[in-house]
């Protein structure tokens, strides 16, 4: 039995288990942003010790959500959260715990779970790709985390989309991520944008009409309030017929179709799993258009060589990945 640990932007899990099954026993939390990483780490110390009083595991996994060396078990930063430059999380909580850690990022803790118990489980080489406020990635290579020695791999979402992408803040993710449908839902409705719609390219005044009938459908779903119009007011209007909805995320699959075929130019692996909020938009808001750019970008002989599929293991992928990187590390 093991403890598994996911340490996010906005949610801490802690569970004991054993890899591939339902924890014993878990608890959730909301991270406190304002009290920093040692608010989060007081939260993880009691709620991992009143775990630790009914279990005995073998030791810990973490799957944390930003930057980190597994090799040396420190934290590079977060991006959501003050406190965590250059953080020993490991010898933390070797420490405080007393039992062997490993960590890595959550994004390959999810790409180790998918691969082993979930979506792709069987599956030699997998490439996992969560789509969510941000965009991430994880790579598999017959059970094993690929480039665990390295200081980051499988960053798909800070690829930059074409060759004409030359500043560093023009990346997949800004694009295809919750957040980055966000952004460009408000920038269109503002006027900032001058990339014409799909729907709107002919001019005519029934075209225009239209148009303007699409964006104050959005802006009712928000209340007119830009801040809250999220990816998934927009995917709701997607759905509902608005074609101003459909075409910003026309623009994201696009993206990240692209993306995505470039790794099977590069890796060809033998299963893509997509997760994350965005994606759980569905087949055919999401998925099959994500089919058909993958289809158009990628190199011809690897059109059909891959499966693209919607990851199985859900909220709590993370920590059945950090249960599975502590089974093996205590195997070595």
């Amino acid at each position: 039995m093991f403890l598994g640990i996911e340490i996010g932007g906005t949610k801490l899990q802690v569970a004991v288990g054993l890899p591939g099954q339902e924890p014993v026993a878990l608890e959730r939390m909301e991270v406190q942003a304002d009290r920093g990483a040692n608010g989060i780490l007081n939260q993880i110390e009691t709620a991992a010790h009143r775990l630790l009083q009914k279990n005995q595991p073998l030791g810990i996994g973490v799957g944390f959500g930003g930057p980190v060396d597994p090799q040396t078990g420190v934290v590079a930063k977060s991006h959501q959260i003050d406190g965590w430059n250059r953080f020993p999380l490991r010898d933390w909580c070797e420490k405080t715990f007393n039992l062997p850690t490993a960590i890595c990022n959550d994004c390959d803790a999810a790409a180790l779970a998918e691969a082993t118990y979930g979506a792709a489980a069987g599956a030699k080489s997998v490439f996992y790709v969560t789509v969510g406020t941000g965009v991430g990635g994880g790579f598999v290579y017959q059970g094993q985390q690929f480039g665990a020695d390295r200081p980051t791999i499988a960053e798909i979402g800070h690829m930059r989309p074409g060759i004409h992408a030359d500043r560093a803040e023009i990346t997949v993710e800004s694009i295809a991520s919750g957040w980055g449908l966000a952004a460009e839902a408000r920038s269109r409705l503002m006027g900032d944008v001058s990339r014409s719609l799909s729907l709107s390219r002919d001019r005519s005044p029934i075209a225009e009409q239209t148009s303007d009938e699409f964006a104050r459908d959005l802006l009712l779903r928000c209340d007119h309030d830009l801040d809250q119009l999220t990816a998934k007011l927009i995917g709701q209007a997607a759905a509902d017929g608005n074609e101003l909805a459909r075409d910003i995320l026309e623009h994201g699959t696009q993206a990240l179709g692209w993306a995505i075929a470039q790794v099977v130019t590069l890796m060809a692996p033998q299963v893509i799993v997509v997760g994350g909020g965005v994606s759980l938009m569905g087949d055919q808001l999401f998925f099959t258009p994500l089919r058909a750019q993958v289809r158009r970008f990628v190199f011809p002989p690897l059109v059909d060589s891959c499966s693209i599929v919607s990851a199985k293991l859900g909220e709590l992928v993370v920590v059945h990945g950090a249960l599975a990187l502590a089974a093996q590390r205590s195997e070595h």
